[in-house]
């Protein structure tokens, strides 16, 4: 079973006031899903983000947004460059294809010697 992790692509300290407690320290952060398996490791397009208050460890939703946040966090948005969608396959993957096209040779060459029929 594949798990998924959420990357760290971009975290940034913001001087915003905190709408629940008006402390100014914001952290904004943007993370990335990774899902990793024994056969391969995938990067997904799937960014996500969270702004959360330092001092009352409340997480800040859109609906909560002042103005100013919404600007900081449309600066910081253009400013990320996650990594492009794309999957790699382990050792595991590649020797286990070896071992099936290995098979599927040695079959080939029996059944071509005449030492199996079908």
């Amino acid at each position: 079973m594949a798990k998924e992790k959420l990357e760290v692509i971009k975290e940034a300290a913001l001087q915003n006031n905190c709408p629940e407690c008006f402390n100014k320290e914001l952290t904004l952060t943007f993370y990335q899903k990774h899902r990793y398996s024994s056969l391969f490791h995938k990067t997904t397009a799937e960014i996500t983000n969270q702004i959360k208050c330092n001092k009352c460890g409340s997480s800040i939703y859109p609906a909560k947004w002042t103005d100013d946040i919404e600007r900081i966090f449309d600066y910081y948005q253009k400013m990320i460059t996650p990594e492009k969608a794309s999957i790699k396959f382990t050792n595991l993957f590649y020797g286990l294809l070896v071992l099936f096209l290995a098979l599927v040779g040695l079959g080939v060459y029996l059944y071509l010697s005449g030492t199996i029929q079908f």
